[in-house]
């Protein structure tokens, strides 16, 4: 991994003596904040380059981009592969996800799937390239904590995220895995909506009820944030909450570790940063999360705004999930939004419901919305084990003339709108067979 950085870093010096950079990064907090490293590092190295953010890869995108720059992917278009290799210019790709075509030969791929390296999120990859650029750019190892936390890597981190932890000073506790854990503790629990806890999730009854029995008061009128739990109020916290799952909780989505980091001059946590990040991509104002990250004063206070405003979306597409008509198998739910719920955050709707005790592990739990003359499908396994989410979705979307991104348990795809109907039927002929191989 690291002589393909050194190699990245090599190509892109000499290169860019010739040619402008032209950088393209996803639009959801992995691919902001890789957008954010790697931009501050070419500023600092003094580069001459332009950045663009997008939801996703097609081909039309692909084939206007100016073959008079060279170009760089930041945590995509490793399932673009097929359209990269027709540009006639040098293209290099900074990504994490899945690589399901031949590696052309204008492209130098940077990819810790290839290398046989630990797992990492792309904004890791942009850090470990940022940091072998200069030594000065170990402050941009905060962006890299909250990418990976907002990817949800953190469960099982190697010796590279030990090193990137280390460099950005955050703390880390082990704790329940509400956030934010910087703000009283009744609020955080109120809102939780990942995890979503029964009977304690919007209501004020049941989150007094679930400190009374954690035996946690109030100090000086307040409730302590999670951070500041003892180890006997922690343990006592997961006990009486899940005694409200009904057994379907999957306890390593309740318990993990906390990640309080430095920004903005202020410790906060890394997964409520996700989160508002990801709101203000997934409400259309990437621009805003770009220059949050960045540490621009007056963007901040719009990134708040923007994630009170996102928040109310997702209360009310989790409602109008709770209230529509599914299509449902023995191992899988079809919640067809149509135009009920924003393209833009129909992904994070289905993580939440797949993370939810409302479905065994191994359902697989596929979520649509239209997007103009598109439709948006995303997928997402609820546990651990079941089927391969993406190898499900590349066998119906292919043959439509499709490509799928994503990951073994999340991925999603774009399909064209007038395929709706044949999308939703050959799909559910694939899950029945799927599910008699499991």
């Amino acid at each position: 991994m690291q002589s393909k950085i050194k190699e990245a870093v090599e190509r892109i010096g000499k290169i860019s003596e010739k040619k402008p950079i032209k950088v393209i990064s996803h639009f959801d907090c992995d691919g902001i904040t890789s957008a954010a490293v790697f931009s501050r590092a070419l500023q600092r190295w003094g580069k001459n380059f332009s950045l663009e953010i997008v939801k996703g890869l097609e081909e039309d995108f692909i084939k206007k981009l100016s073959e008079d720059h060279l170009l760089i992917f930041l945590d995509l278009a490793s399932g673009s592969l097929n359209y990269i290799k027709e540009k006639k210019t040098e293209v290099i790709i900074f990504d994490h996800h899945e690589i399901v075509q031949e590696i052309p030969a204008n492209v130098l791929m940077v990819n810790p799937i290839l290398q046989k390296h630990e797992s990492m999120s792309g904004a890791g990859i942009c850090y470990m390239f940022a940091k072998a650029l200069s030594h000065e750019n170990i402050d941009l190892a905060s962006l890299a904590v909250i990418g990976m936390v907002g990817d949800v890597l953190d469960q099982n981190l190697g010796k590279v995220y030990d090193e990137i932890i280390k460099d950005s000073g955050a703390v880390v506790r082990k704790g329940l895995l509400v956030y934010p854990a910087t703000r009283p503790l009744n609020r955080a629990l109120e809102y939780s909506s990942s995890p979503y806890i029964p009977n304690v999730t919007g209501s004020y009854k049941g989150v007094v009820e679930v400190l009374r029995e954690a035996n946690i008061p109030k100090k000086d009128g307040v409730y302590k944030a999670l951070y500041e739990l003892t180890e006997e109020e922690m343990s006592n916290l997961i006990t009486a909450i899940m005694l409200r799952s009904t057994g379907k909780m999957d306890n390593s989505k309740l318990i993990g570790n906390l990640y309080l980091v430095n920004f903005h001059n202020k410790q906060e946590d890394a997964r409520e940063l996700s989160a508002l990040i990801n709101a203000c991509s997934r409400m259309g104002r990437h621009e805003v999360s770009l220059g949050f990250c960045l540490g621009n004063k007056e963007y901040k206070e719009e990134a708040e705004e923007i994630y009170r405003e996102y928040k109310q979306h997702i209360v009310s597409a989790l409602k109008y999930v709770s209230d529509a008509e599914k299509i449902s198998g023995k191992n899988y739910t079809i919640i067809n939004a149509k135009d009920n719920i924003k393209d833009t955050i129909i992904g994070t709707t289905a993580s939440i419901i797949a993370r939810s005790p409302l479905y065994t592990e191994g359902t697989m739990i596929i979520a649509l919305a239209y997007n103009e003359n598109k439709i948006k499908v995303s997928a997402r396994l609820a546990g651990k084990e079941g089927m391969n989410v993406r190898e499900v979705l590349t066998k119906v979307v292919v043959p439509l003339g499709g490509e799928v991104g994503g990951h073994p348990n999340a991925a999603g795809c774009l399909i064209e709108r007038a395929q709706e109907g044949q999308f939703i039927s050959e799909l559910q002929k694939v899950l029945d067979v799927e599910y008699v191989k499991v």
